[in-house]
């Protein structure tokens, strides 16, 4: 696999990460959503991220292209949660299955402290083996269950929150 290319995400790059996120809500693995959103619905979102604290990074391939998106999102909004983050990571269609995940997780934890994160949490759902087989193997572990929390086409769903430390008070 070619390296990859991380860059902030700016307003013109709303719209592919929107179709992005789109692509994955038929699937009924990866958000609770259960309709499309729009780039207005995403807007202030968006807005919460920066490339201070919270960044919400592009993806490019060798040749440029979009193929994904990462975000960094407040935990919580309360003052003592805010070494820690919610990480989120989706991939277009076409590029899902081929080791990019990997690269894009790998990425976010070597370059976690220049924000600031102590703890990162990512919330999966207990039916996405596949996502919870990367985070486990990058070190992350079990630190919850939130059991039947969605109905998606009538199904309850249950909710897995892994978490790992990648930095330390000093």
């Amino acid at each position: 696999m070619r390296e990859l290319k991380f860059r902030n995400a700016d307003l013109k790059d709303l719209e592919k990460i929107v179709e992005i996120y789109n692509s994955t809500i038929p699937s009924r693995m990866v958000t609770a959503d259960t309709e499309n959103v729009s780039v207005e619905n995403r807007r202030q979102w968006f807005d919460e991220h920066n490339p201070e604290t919270r960044p919400l990074w592009v993806v490019e391939d060798h040749d440029g292209e979009v193929i994904g998106w990462v975000s960094f999102s407040s935990f919580h909004e309360r003052a003592a949660y805010n070494g820690t983050v919610e990480i989120s990571i989706y991939l277009d269609e076409n590029c899902r299955g081929k080791g990019y995940g990997k690269t894009i997780l790998k990425y976010c934890i070597d370059n976690a402290g220049k924000f600031g994160v102590k703890n990162m949490v990512a919330l999966i759902f207990l039916h996405n083996e596949a996502s919870l087989k990367l985070f486990r193997n990058f070190g992350f572990e079990d630190w919850g269950t939130l059991p039947d929390i969605a109905i998606l086409d009538g199904i309850e769903r249950s909710l897995k929150i892994l978490g790992r430390k990648v930095g330390s008070l000093n």
